[in-house]
């Protein structure tokens, strides 16, 4: 993918594309837009932390809303790499550090993944319960193309 990639705002190419699940009520995109950077934390399904550990400085990821809403409302960056969790004293847990790129200029709700070929057989739709899932990059192309793109900070 090129550095001139609307998500990449300019920058060098990236290893990564992510999905990135919270609850509105614990964690929700007006409080990340409202920070601009947070530790990632939280995470305990075995198979999510795997995918956790993958994660790279410089991967993005879709900010997707749980719960009632189900959608994807904006797009990170993770600024540091997997680490373990500052407030737990759990070897098995670790944390990403992330930072706002912006939102996405049209949130895309579960049905409307769904429905794009494109994102036919994502772990999205296969486990509901994994919190932290890998996205290509033909599935992160169709996302793009679903939401417009992404709106500056």
């Amino acid at each position: 993918m090129a550095a001139g990639h609307p998500f990449c705002r300019g920058r060098e190419p990236f290893l990564n594309y992510w999905l990135l699940k919270t609850e509105p009520g614990s964690y929700s995109w007006e409080q990340m837009h409202k920070d601009r950077r947070t530790t990632w934390s939280g995470i305990t399904n075995a198979l999510a932390l795997i995918h956790l550990r993958k994660a790279a400085k410089g991967d993005l990821g879709l900010f997707y809303h749980t719960g009632d809403e189900r959608r994807i409302v904006g797009v990170i960056r993770i600024v540091k790499g997997p680490h373990p969790d500052p407030e737990k004293n759990d070897p098995k847990l670790a944390v990403v550090d992330v930072e706002l790129v912006g939102a996405v200029r049209t949130p895309v709700d579960l049905a409307a993944l769904r429905e794009a070929p494109a994102l036919e057989g994502w772990d999205l739709f296969k486990n509901s319960r994994l919190s932290f899932v890998p996205v290509t990059e033909k599935q992160w192309k169709a996302v793009e193309k679903l939401t417009g793109g992404v709106i500056a900070k």
